[in-house]
């Protein structure tokens, strides 16, 4: 077992310098990711443009208005298909949130509503609900 670990651990330095050789002569900088654009209408890659993404993994509050889709108790959410939320760059989507019980039982598949929640590395929650 030792003896393989040590192989792996000095293989690994001379493969990564044979990945930087390869790059220098095969004009890595010309390819989009090299500066954090995609072609074809991907999502870039650059840290700050990423959507759905707070860049500290800190969790955001937002709001937003929809319908309800679909009530899980079992899972504990409320799935909401909702419109653009531009204060945290979401596009309009269909979503399940977590909600507790109390907001469950105040809403139905089919209402249109109103919800503020927050979202992060935690997950998404709704923090409350209006029917609209």
């Amino acid at each position: 077992m030792r003896s393989t670990t040590l192989l792996i651990l000095m293989a690994a330095p001379l493969a990564m310098a044979a990945c930087d050789a390869e790059q220098s002569t095969t004009g890595m900088d010309d390819m989009p990711m090299a500066d954090g654009q995609m072609s074809d209408g991907q999502m870039p890659m650059n840290e700050g443009d990423m959507p759905m993404m707070d860049t500290e993994g800190m969790m955001q509050n937002a709001s937003a208005e929809g319908t309800v889709t679909a009530i899980d108790s079992d899972a504990g959410t409320i799935t909401i298909e909702h419109g653009p939320v531009p204060e945290i760059d979401w596009p309009a989507m269909t979503m399940a949130f977590d909600a507790d019980e109390d907001l469950r039982s105040q809403v139905a598949v089919g209402e249109g509503i109103a919800f503020e929640f927050r979202t992060g590395s935690e997950g998404n929650a709704i923090t409350s609900i209006a029917k609209q």
